[in-house]
Parts: structure tokens; sequence; C-alpha cells
């Protein structure tokens, strides 16, 4: 039976990943369902000295432990590992949001496409990629570039602006409980959420589940997309500017 998490196997290769990583060397962990391709990927990665695998996981809970056990760059994962998990890709980054994400996928359609650049992935690659393109695209990720086909740059570019269009159309207005409003009103100030729970006397916790439920309703993805929307729709009322209201959220 294969272990949940594998940081050495038995081929040569396995053997250098205990020992030190040399400065300027990306630390990569690979997330995969199946040995075979963890394996292959590995090998490719061996033959780079600037390259070095420091964990692999092959589930979305061993990558967790992974990411806790082992520091890396950047995170190369299968993704029906992130597909079976609800919120997968915005847990990995709390937890290590200094990691590049990087996405294995069979086949994606625009509205996942965008769906994962959008929550923080830095690249989509096929896995049937070829072993130079590979390791082109890990070096190009790392170095803090992103890492996106034609194809994807059109349905992401596509999806902005039917968002920015969204936000300055009229529509209904969704049903938002005083509670709700209170918070949208707090973030369109400028506050942050320890701001905002001891304005309500309440907890983060609370507040980010609160968020979480409002981003929901209008249909956003973050903060500076909910005060734009709010303040466009007139859902709120502020004295501010609304120009000077989210370069104010922006800054935060």
């Amino acid at each position: 039976m294969l272990p949940v998490m594998d940081i050495l196997d038995d081929s040569p290769e396995s053997e250098i990943q205990d020992g030190p990583v040399k400065p300027g060397t990306i630390r990569i962990i690979l997330a995969d369902s199946q040995t075979i391709y963890r394996v292959g990927i590995r090998k490719i990665f061996a033959l780079e000295d600037d390259i070095r695998v420091v964990a692999q996981a092959e589930s979305f809970e061993s990558l967790r432990a992974a990411l806790d056990r082992s520091p890396a760059d950047v995170a190369l994962v299968e993704g029906s590992l992130l597909t079976a998990t609800p919120n997968a890709i915005p847990e990995l980054l709390r937890q290590a949001p200094n990691v590049k994400l990087i996405v294995q996928a069979v086949a994606t359609d625009e509205g996942q496409t965008v769906d994962l650049y959008r929550r923080g992935v830095r690249g989509i690659i096929s896995r049937s990629i070829s072993p130079d393109l590979l390791v082109r695209c890990v070096r190009r990720i790392h170095e803090g570039e992103t890492w996106i086909d034609n194809q994807s740059v059109n349905w992401v570019i596509e999806a902005y602006r039917a968002q920015a269009a969204a936000l300055v159309s009229p529509r209904s207005q969704p049903r938002l409980s005083p509670k709700e409003m209170a918070i949208i009103a707090c973030i369109t100030q400028g506050k942050r959420n320890k701001e905002i729970a001891f304005q309500l006397g309440t907890t983060e916790q609370v507040i980010k589940n609160y968020l979480r439920k409002i981003y929901d309703k209008l249909g956003v993805s973050d903060r500076l997309e909910l005060a734009l929307y709010c303040l466009h729709n007139k859902i709120i009322q502020t004295d501010a500017d609304e120009e000077a209201a989210v370069k104010k959220l922006a800054a935060r």
C-alpha cells in the first residue's frame, strides 16, 4: 500500500531529497494521485541543477501536510485533487501564501480556466506537456510570471469585460441582512476584518463567514469587487467619492 505522503521512494534520485537545498534552487512539491506520473516528472526535474523536488503527495490532504513539512516555492498539482475539494485553492494559499500553484489538467473549459486564474493559480498546463516546456513553465512562474496560453488569455479578458459591464449595469438587488449591510459599509470604508469584528462585537472568523456569503449573493470574488458592485448599484450610501473609496480599499 502506498503511503499517504512520500518524501522519499526507492529510486536513486530520492536519496538527495533529504540533503540541504542550495541557495537559489527552486523547491517544488509534486502532488498527483498517480505514482508513475510523479516518478516521471521528478526524473525530468532531476536533470536540472536549479530545481529540486522536496516532497510528493497523492491527495489534497497529503499536499497540505507536505506544505507544512517542506518549505516550497512551487507546487505542481493534479487538477482533480483541487476540484474534489471546495475552496481548495484559497485554503492552500492561506496556508502557504508564498507558494505558486501550477495546475496540471487533462482538459479545461472557459469557466474552469477563468476560475482557476481568479483564485490565484499561476499557471495551467496539459498533462501531456513536453519536458522542456514544463521546466520553462516552472522557472518563469518562480520568477513571478503567469503561464497562460493565447486561448486562456482571451477567456480571462472576456470574463473581466463581462464583469466590468455587470458592475455598472442595473440588476435586481439581492436581499441582504442588516448585519451584511453593516459589514459591506465597513468594507467600503476600507476597514479590515479585525476592525469590523471589533465594531460589530464579534470575531474575525464570523466576519469571514459573512463575507463568503455576501460574495456568493452578489457574484463577486473579493473586497474590491464587492465595493465596486455596492457603490455602482447604490446598495449603500457613502459620503465619500466612489473613486476615493475604491482607492482607499485597494490601498489596504
